[in-house]
């Protein structure tokens, strides 16, 4: 049945907005838009409310909301235009929430005067607008504007600098709602070097209206800028702004407490009456209390300018930036404010301070208008304030991680920092010598197909130091991930392989293989990889982990592949050992050994693969290829149903010992095919024995082994729990793994 989109608006005009469905939503209460067509009570007979709810699936922001409104934790938002709220309506955004916007100058969220807005995150469960880019950037979108009705220095029913509309009055407590617990990134959208949006632009806005708990990470202009008005603004936290961290001007007459700015352009605080008369009134007049500015910045912790105003400023620690205060020599009004004592700071602090520290700019004869002491600032000096925890971006004691480009090369010593959520955009190389260190909780976001990977070359090192409930994952930065959406781990040694020495890896394009089998390229260690498998052509595609050549020196242990395009983990010859292996949905084989690998294994719980549980082989063009592929494998569980069978002995095989050996709904499969007659050799020799071997849950036409030859005393049934628990998943991947 063909369906037409209808757009329904009934206290939205031209906005397209999910609301949560409700088995209260009958068809005489359209609440859902739907992107199929879908909605409570339109032709199609639907009732979105029922249990056809799960086809409502737009989340499209834009346009103007014309009475109160409320968005859903839930839904994941997508803000392409300017979303307005007009005067007489309010829009509540509960805790959670995550707005990513797209468009540029288009995209922002503005309330008018007379509107309002509240916003109802907390410390666990902030409301988050940023950019929905895959590599996010200062300036993608434009940022949250507000308008009031409270006094400012510029008049009343001026026009806002962006989103043009109206703002200033005569009421100093006028409302424009409640703000908690917001972080917006990656704003202010320029159309011009006189006209950007900052972080939070705050116009007219009274003193009714609570501002608290905000932060602006990484925006292109100012992070948070007060125009006029008499809102208060406490706890909030600027970092990486693209000009000032803080501004205020045009009469603001709020006051501010625990501030906390880190790594602005230009001035930590920028401070001001009104550009175009220094004296116009109401003038600028605020107490700042417990404020922290770390540098560098170009103009100083305080640029005092325009006019400036009264200010009493209390407890203000700064580090590595001297204080500022820059009054340009045209700025008379300001120099006569500081000459009569308008500006006051007690008790600031110069930690860390930088080579050829001038204190301030300020040449005036006034010289007192600051008094040194000992501080804490926002609440511990330059360290992260402890009221910032979980809910900020880019701080020590931040919930969610700053976001860095990973690429290049490393021939040094590089460490990475758990609280950055890293984008790896190509491929990224520990070379001979080098040295990467990947601690506990550390996250890795790949795009870009093949190009995106991270591999060790020969005499190269990796460390991943995860943690049992603390993995290192290495992800999809896709918002539907997928198999196949980026390459893998590639770890290239100097082990024997049977593949000859400094031959070339299959991915990567590095040089395998040597005679050292002690050879160390690290350690890894709770290591989780998901939607690996990128593809170059059907005999070409990466692995979750490929481990080429990699030697006994090596600890590889806690590692998990998940839904990875082509095998789970492969080891490539060489002499590593695996322990405590996960393979959960491989679009091929799950753990794949090949190459004269003479390894060991023990505790591999291998689950869903496409093909075979486990592929061993020796070598695909002689299967008699020297080092044989030679291992002990012992706690085994594969579950099925698989193709191919819990263990595929192919293109020679090698000499297999396996004890405890689980499979549900698979067979044992043994795929021995008519022209591999150096595996077949190897089985009637006994070099692959399986002893105990548990059969649960058999499947359909269940034969046990597809291997026809003579020998048919190769596996030896008995009870097992394979890697610790049978089918279910073993107690020693609790917690680190995901799938399971």
């Amino acid at each position: 049945m063909k369906r037409n989109l209808l757009i329904f608006t009934l206290a939205i005009t031209s906005m397209i907005l999910v609301v949560s469905c409700s088995k209260d939503d009958g068809p005489n209460n359209p609440q859902a838009t739907c992107s199929d067509g879908i909605k409570n009570g339109d032709e199609t007979g639907v009732d979105c409310g029922g249990s056809a709810c799960a086809p409502c699936a737009t989340n499209q922001l834009a346009g103007e909301i014309t009475e109160d409104t409320s968005l859903d934790a839930s839904v994941a938002y997508e803000l392409n235009g300017a979303l307005v709220v007009k005067a007489g309506a309010s829009l509540t955004i509960p805790g959670g929430t995550v707005i990513k916007a797209t468009g540029g100058t288009s995209a922002y969220i503005a309330v008018e005067k007379g509107a309002q807005i509240f916003v109802n995150g907390n410390a666990n469960a902030p409301v988050v607008m940023t950019s929905a880019s895959a590599n996010p950037a200062a300036g993608d979108w434009g940022g949250l504007v507000i308008c009031g009705d409270a006094p400012t220095n510029k008049g009343v029913n001026v026009t806002s600098e962006v989103a043009d509309l109206s703002y200033g009055g005569n009421n100093p407590n006028d409302s424009s709602g409640s703000i908690k617990y917001l972080r917006v990134e990656y704003t202010g959208a320029t159309f011009s070097n006189d006209k950007e949006f900052n972080g939070v632009s705050l116009f007219g806005v009274g003193a009714g209206t609570t501002f608290e708990f905000v932060q602006s990470f990484n925006g292109g202009d100012d992070g948070i800028e007060f125009f006029g008005g008499s809102v208060n603004g406490n706890n909030l936290v600027s970092v990486g702004s693209g000009d000032d961290s803080i501004d205020f001007a045009d009469g603001w007459t709020g006051t501010g407490t625990n501030w906390y700015i880190l790594g602005g352009a230009k001035a930590g605080i920028e401070g001001s009456n009104n550009g175009e008369d220094g004296n116009a009134t109401p003038v600028t007049t605020t107490t700042l209390n417990n404020i922290t500015v770390i540098g560098p910045v170009t103009e100083g912790a305080l640029f005092f300018k325009e006019g400036g105003g009264n200010f009493t400023i209390n407890n203000f620690y700064t580090s590595n930036v001297d204080l500022g205060v820059k009054v340009t020599a045209s700025d008379n009004a300001a120099a006569a404010r500081i000459e009569a004592g308008a500006l006051q700071i007690n008790n600031i602090q110069f930690a860390n301070a930088p080579s050829g520290l001038v204190i301030t700019d300020y040449e005036g004869d006034n010289q007192s208008f600051f008094t040194e002491g000992v501080n804490s600032g926002a609440g511990n000096g330059a360290a992260s304030p402890d009221w910032a925890a979980g809910w900020t971006i880019g701080l020590d004691n931040s919930g969610a991680a700053t976001t860095e480009n990973l690429a290049g090369e490393v021939t040094g010593t590089v460490t990475l920092d758990p609280n950055v959520e890293y984008q790896l955009t190509s491929s990224f190389v520990v070379l001979n010598g080098g040295v990467l260190n990947i601690p506990a909780g550390t996250t890795i976001k790949a795009t870009g197909g093949t190009a995106a990977y991270i591999a060790v070359a020969q005499g190269g090192k990796i460390f991943i130091n995860g943690e049992a409930n603390n993995p290192v994952v290495m992800t999809s930065a896709a918002a539907s991930p997928a198999a196949g959406d980026w390459g893998g781990l590639v770890l290239c040694g100097k082990a024997p392989t049977n593949k000859g020495i400094n031959v070339t890896s299959e991915v990567a394009d590095l040089n395998y293989g040597g005679t050292d089998p002690n050879d160390n390229s690290g350690s890894i260690k709770y290591l989780r990889v998901e939607y690996t498998g990128a593809t170059f052509s059907n005999d070409k595609e990466f692995n979750g982990v490929s481990l080429f050549g990699v030697g006994a020196g090596t600890v590889f242990e806690y590692v998990q592949s998940l839904n990875g395009g082509d095998d789970g983990i492969e080891f490539f010859g060489g002499s590593v050992s695996g322990n405590y292996l996960v393979s959960i949905g491989s679009g091929d084989d799950s753990i794949d050994f090949a190459d004269g690998w003479t390894g060991t294994g023990s505790n591999w719980y291998i689950k869903g693969g496409a093909k075979a549980g486990i592929e061993g082989s020796n070598n695909g063009d002689d299967g008699n290829a020297t080092p044989v592929t030679t291992t002990t494998l012992s706690n085994i569980t594969v579950v099925g149903p698989v193709t191919e069978g819990a263990l595929f002995f192919k293109e020679g095989g090698g000499n297999f010992t396996i004890t405890n050996f689980y499979t549900n709904n698979v067979d044992l499969g043994v795929k021995v095919t008519s022209t591999d007659a150096a595996a077949a050799a190897r089985i009637e020799a006994d070099a692959l024995s399986i002893n105990p071997m548990q059969f649960d849950n058999p499947a359909a036409g269940f034969m046990i082994s597809d291997y026809g030859g003579a020998n048919q005393d190769f596996v030896v049934e008995g009870p097992t729990s394979g890697a610790g628990n049978g089918a279910a998943a073993p107690s020693w991947a609790s917690g680190w793994t995901s799938g399971l």
